[in-house]
């Protein structure tokens, strides 16, 4: 007997209607809903209205509200005009602007940039070509960004927001009790030398990044309270050598760049390490078969959109570039989500 599940449309309207919930979730995002339930606790749906001075008829105010709790991301105690909203768990610990673990800088960035430029993934297919700013007429992104300390600001934040989780789960889990000094290359906020030095205090930590970074990492340093234990540098890890360090991390820097400059990076971190010494990238590094980490396939479709020629990558590959580089051995160690750190020890 053939026991096959039958054909189902289910998934197809799931996936095909998927910007529908994250565009619920990241309009909450920008009404900073999160953040205000966070500060009042409990609210009526009426009350919120009020607070984001909402036009809308009621029944919209409750479909939103509604949506956000069967969605996970808001709790509810009881029913229409009788309900409290509140935040849920990780919409608490993750949403609330206030607070350090705060990652919704990187759904600002998909609100504001990524979700209009998605909808050209099919002439970026086609061309090949990026189709951020670049493709209308603007400089690219990097340059625009060093231009427009505002701009800045948001990406910084967005990338902190992506990996914050990461930075945490790597802090805790890799042993880093061998090393003494850790640099972060590519290092953005700091927010990743701060979580090192928080778990860690033997160590001592530098992020690394362009000197139009290094204010705002100086900031996040001083309001972590860790500037005893962290310094922010400023550097271009392309034109100039790596400073030396036993432990090198980069944080969604490799998935940037083609594997030309892919290769370069290794051997610049190779040649700031001692002996023993590790690198660490932290990315959603694909499955070798290519079958599992879907958000690692979405985010190296993600490259092509920004960059063009930049991709995310296996393990395999990974293990591959290491060993051509000089690497003796290599490890993978799995920390938040669909996000690894594929790591090489000289």
């Amino acid at each position: 007997m053939d026991n096959q599940t039958p054909p189902s449309p289910d998934k197809i309207m799931q996936i095909g209607s998927g910007f529908w919930p994250a565009k619920i979730l990241l309009t909450a995002v920008e009404f900073e809903l999160f953040t205000h339930l966070a500060r009042e606790g409990k609210m009526p749906a009426k009350a919120i209205r009020a607070l984001l001075s909402l036009k809308c008829t009621d029944r919209h105010l409750y479909d939103f509200l509604d949506a956000l709790h069967v969605l996970g991301f808001l709790q509810r105690d009881g029913f229409w005009d009788a309900a409290q909203y509140s935040n849920s768990p990780d919409a608490e610990a993750f949403l609330d602007k206030q607070k350090p673990t705060y990652m919704g800088g990187i759904l600002e960035m998909f609100n504001n940039r990524l979700y209009g430029f998605w909808h050209k993934l099919g002439e970026g297919l086609k061309t090949g070509l990026a189709q951020n700013e670049v493709a209308g007429g603007e400089d690219p992104l990097f340059v625009t960004l060093y231009k427009d300390p505002e701009r800045l600001q948001g990406f910084v934040s967005a990338m902190t927001g992506i990996q914050i989780g990461n930075f945490m789960a790597l802090a805790e889990k890799f042993d880093f009790s061998p090393y003494k000094t850790f640099l972060d290359a590519g290092g953005s906020a700091g927010v990743l030398s701060i979580m090192v030095a928080k778990h860690n205090p033997d160590m001592t930590c530098t992020t690394l990044d362009m000197q139009q970074v290094e204010d705002i990492a100086v900031k996040t340093i001083d309001k972590f309270g860790a500037a005893n234990k962290v310094k922010a540098v400023s550097g271009d890890f392309f034109s100039e050598p790596l400073p030396k360090a036993d432990v090198i991390a980069m944080g969604n820097i490799l998935h940037d760049w083609n594997e030309e400059n892919k290769l370069l990076l290794l051997r610049k971190a190779y040649d700031a390490l001692p002996e023993g010494g590790a690198f660490i990238a932290i990315e959603a590094v694909i499955d070798n078969d290519r079958k599992q980490n879907l958000f690692g396939l979405m985010m190296s479709l993600n490259m092509l959109i920004e960059t063009a020629d930049g991709f995310d990558y296996t393990f395999a590959d990974f293990d591959k570039w290491a060993k051509q580089t000089g690497f003796k051995k290599t490890a993978l160690l799995p920390l938040t989500g669909p996000s690894s750190a594929a790591i090489a020890y000289k």
